[in-house]
């Protein structure tokens, strides 16, 4: 358990797996609530019913973040079930490696409704219950991605990555007093995301990259908890971790 995350409401998206799955499971083990979203119905409720067994509070909300309305039933899930939201965590991604020679515009879209516009949901989602409390913290996971650009083949991602970012600095700046925003930036990371790209050759190199340097998920989510169990006046804006051997 930790005092400061203890009974804490915790809404996360991409929950099925990954970054998001581990993070659900690490801060139920600190005692938090968790109201989990994603498009895997299967995987939320194996998940939910793991949590619920070994004593957690957990419940999920099938959801595309493409989807408006599917982020705002999250989040009101959350308030319904437990009354609030302290947290949530944005973190539903896709990396779609290719070069941008190769014209892979439905890949781009898809990267923008789900990298950008899923987080901006999010934040649309979560605000107004966070300014009717008069407290909340938005923590947004974008990537070293989005520090340096990863090319060639990156240079889309790179620039969502950027944008949560951007997003997320101007969110603070606007918000902040009581309300708290992260980005967290993570490197390689053992998840689905390595299998994002279509594309034969940057889906073949990607893959590789990973084999050689990823670290668990749960990196992250430690990361995630250390960012929330500060006191609330201090707020934790940016965390950025990679493997010790990942040069980029």
């Amino acid at each position: 358990m930790s005092k400061n995350i203890a009974g804490k409401v915790v809404v996360i998206t991409g929950a099925s797996s990954g970054l998001g799955e581990s993070t659900a499971r690490h801060l139920v083990a600190l005692g938090a609530k968790v109201v989990l979203g994603a498009r895997r119905k299967d995987r939320l409720e194996t998940l939910v019913g793991e949590l619920r067994n070994a004593g957690g509070e957990a419940e999920f909300v099938v959801t595309d973040v493409t989807r408006k309305a599917d982020v705002e039933a999250l989040v009101q899930k959350a308030v319904s079930r437990f009354g609030r939201v302290d947290v949530i965590v944005n973190n539903a991604g896709l990396m779609a490696i290719s070069p941008i020679a190769a014209g892979r515009t439905d890949e781009w879209d898809a990267m923008i409704d789900i990298n950008i516009k899923g987080v901006l949901y999010g934040i649309a989602a979560a605000l107004p219950e966070f300014q009717k409390q008069g407290s909340g913290h938005i923590i947004n996971i974008s990537s070293v991605a989005g520090i340096k650009v990863f090319a060639p083949g990156g240079s889309v991602y790179s620039g969502t990555k950027f944008a949560v970012r951007a997003i997320s600095e101007g969110l603070r700046q606007e918000i902040g007093g009581a309300i708290r925003t992260t980005t967290i930036l993570p490197g390689a990371v053992d998840s689905e995301l390595k299998f994002g790209s279509q594309h034969a050759e940057s889906a073949a190199f990607v893959q590789g990259f990973y084999e050689q340097m990823a670290i668990p998920a749960d990196s992250v989510a430690r990361a995630i908890a250390y960012a929330i169990e500060q006191p609330a006046d201090v707020d934790i804006n940016e965390i950025v971790l990679r493997p010790t051997v990942q040069e980029f």
